[in-house]
C-alpha cells in the first residue's frame, strides 16, 4: 500500500481543521444535576474530578486532530426546559443534540 504524499496529507490535514465539534461541558453543581435526574446515569463517570478529566483529554485529543472543539456548557434549567419542549429525556443522546443545538445557534448569531 502506497504512503500518501505530503501534499495529499496537508489536504486532509486543512479539512479536518474545518470540523467543529461540541464538547459538552458542565460545572460540578450542574453535572450533578443533570446525573442526578437522567434515566442513564450509568453513562457519568463515577465522579466529577473523573468526569473533568475525561473531558480535558477527550477535547484535547479532538484538538491535536486537527478538530475545533468548542465547550458548551448545559445549564440545566435550560436543559430540562429544552427537553420538555422536544419531548426528549435526560440521556446520552438528548444531551448530545442539546450542545448540537446550542454550537449551530452560536455559530449562526456569528455568521
Amino acid at each position: 500500500m502506497r504512503k500518501p504524499s505530503l501534499q495529499q496529507r496537508l489536504r486532509a490535514k486543512n479539512r479536518s481543521q474545518s470540523f467543529i465539534v461540541a464538547v459538552t461541558w458542565y460545572t460540578e453543581e450542574s453535572w450533578a444535576q443533570v446525573k442526578a435526574t437522567a434515566t442513564d446515569p450509568e453513562c457519568f463517570e463515577a465522579s466529577f474530578p473523573k468526569w473533568e478529566a475525561t473531558a480535558v483529554k477527550a477535547r484535547r485529543e479532538f484538538q491535536r486532530s486537527g478538530v475545533r472543539a468548542i465547550e458548551c456548557q448545559i445549564a440545566p434549567e435550560e436543559f430540562f426546559d429544552w427537553c420538555a419542549l422536544n419531548s426528549q429525556n435526560n440521556n446520552s443522546t438528548s444531551r448530545a443534540e442539546f450542545v448540537s443545538t446550542k454550537l449551530t445557534e452560536a455559530l449562526e448569531t456569528k455568521a
